[in-house]
Formats: structure tokens, C-alpha cells, sequence
């Protein structure tokens, strides 16, 4: 019975990830013929660069000002409290920022994705617009792809600010630390590679999460035993938690091939 148990969850991941590379497949291959696109994905960077630019700088400050009081006290065990601006620095870029801003756009901008397209789904408007000739990936989901490369990007790079920031107030204002002495070790930290990492991360949290909050939503309709709110509520729980998982996976895959 275990085994059994076992193996059909097994099959249900794999079925899921196929459904959902085909899902993506099936998206990428609208933008060709979808009219109006680059308004619409003007537009999706709008909204959730808008959306998410005030919780992504408060946590990214909060997290600097933690790492920074935590940071200190550890460097100065080692007597290396000149370092903190490389230390908080580069946590930030290669891991945190790109990592935690991403969780922070799915639960703002993500978990409304894909509530709005569930219920879309629910209430039969996706339905009406392949009624009327259009198609639906790429009305509503491709301009929300391709605007996901830029907005996680730029909201990962507002974090480090903050960050950057935080880590300053609490490792100069309350520690004591000399500002020269901490902007100096910031500035000679960072590394061209470090960056691209952090850009690399950050559009491919991007897609990844983008296209399983879609996903969700989009097949809303397809829950077993479930319908209308219902459906659009564990589609919702169900979207978060996946791209939550999936991007502290996509971390460790792509740490190990930066190092």
C-alpha cells in the first residue's frame, strides 16, 4: 500500500510538470499572433512593479538591518567587523535578495494571478474569448510571461537597495561601525558575476513562478471533486505553494552551476 501510495504520486508529479512544460510551450507559442501584446505587457510590469515595489523594499530593509546586527556580532568573534559591507552585500545579491523578493511577488502578485484566473475560468470568461476568435494564452497569459523577465529583475535589484540600506543603519548606527569603513567594503565586494547571478535568478524565478500561477488558475476548472470558489481557493493555496518550492529549488540548482 505504501509503495503503491508512493508511486502514484510519483506519476501525478510527473504528469504535473508535463502538463505544465506543455502549458508553456502553449504560451510561448501565441506571442507570434497575439495582437497588442507589447501594450498589455507594458501594462502587467505596471501592475505588479507598482504592486509589489512597497513590500519588497520593506522586507528587503528589514532583512538588511537583521543581517547586518547578526552579521556584525559574528565578524566581530573573528575580529573582522570591516568586512560587514561585503558580508551583507553579497548575501544579499547572490542569495536573499533574488530568493526573498521572489517570495514576496508571489504572495502579492502571484496568489492574485492566479485567483483572477481561476475565476475567470469559473465564470466562463476564458471560454467567451475562444468564442469570439481570440486566443486566450495569449490575450491573458503571454504578456504576464514576458513581462515576469523584467519585473523580478528590477524588484530583486530595489531589494538589495534596501537591503544594502538596512544593513548600513544597524552596522553604523546602532553598532557603531564607521560609515566609511562599511561603504568601502561594499564597494569592492561586488563582482560582475555576482550580478549576473543575481539577474539570472531573478528572471528565472520569474518564469517559473509566473507560469505555475497561471497554470493553476487557468485549469482551476479541472479540480477534482471541487468547483466554483472552491476550485479557485485551492488553486490559489496550491499555486503559491508550488512556486514558493519551486524557486528555492530552481536556487540550488543554479548556485551549484554559478560556483
Amino acid at each position: 500500500m505504501i509503495l503503491e501510495d508512493i508511486g502514484h504520486e510519483a506519476l501525478s508529479f510527473v504528469g504535473g510538470v508535463g502538463d505544465l512544460a506543455l502549458f508553456g510551450i502553449r504560451v510561448l507559442g501565441s506571442i507570434p499572433a497575439t495582437r497588442g501584446l507589447f501594450r498589455r505587457a507594458l501594462r502587467a510590469v505596471h501592475e505588479v512593479g507598482i504592486r509589489c515595489l512597497p513590500v519588497v523594499a520593506i522586507v528587503g530593509l528589514f532583512t538588511g538591518i537583521v543581517l547586518g546586527l547578526e552579521g556584525y556580532h559574528t565578524l566581530a568573534r573573528l575580529g573582522s567587523e570591516s568586512v560587514l559591507g561585503s558580508l551583507v552585500l553579497l548575501s544579499l545579491v547572490r542569495e536573499l535578495g533574488p530568493v526573498l523578493a521572489a517570495l514576496m511577488i508571489i504572495g502579492q502578485s502571484g496568489s492574485a494571478l492566479a485567483a483572477e484566473l481561476g475565476i475567470q475560468r469559473n465564470s466562463e470568461q476564458i471560454d467567451a474569448l475562444g468564442t469570439m476568435g481570440i486566443n486566450a494564452l495569449g490575450f491573458l497569459a503571454a504578456p504576464r510571461l514576458i513581462a515576469s523577465i523584467f519585473v523580478y529583475p528590477i524588484l530583486t535589484l530595489a531589494f538589495n537597495a534596501s537591503g544594502i540600506i538596512g544593513g548600513a543603519i544597524s552596522g553604523c548606527l546602532v553598532m557603531g561601525l564607521d560609515p566609511g569603513v562599511y561603504r568601502t567594503s561594499a564597494e569592492g565586494a561586488l563582482g560582475s558575476g555576482d550580478l549576473a547571478e543575481c539577474l539570472v535568478k531573478s528572471a528565472v524565478f520569474g518564469v517559473l513562478t509566473v507560469a505555475i500561477c497561471m497554470h493553476q488558475g487557468y485549469t482551476a476548472h479541472l479540480r477534482v471533486g471541487v468547483s466554483g470558489a472552491r476550485s479557485v481557493s485551492l488553486s490559489t493555496t496550491r499555486a503559491v505553494v508550488l512556486a514558493c518550492v519551486t524557486v528555492l529549488a530552481a536556487d540550488a540548482l543554479i548556485t551549484s552551476a554559478f560556483l
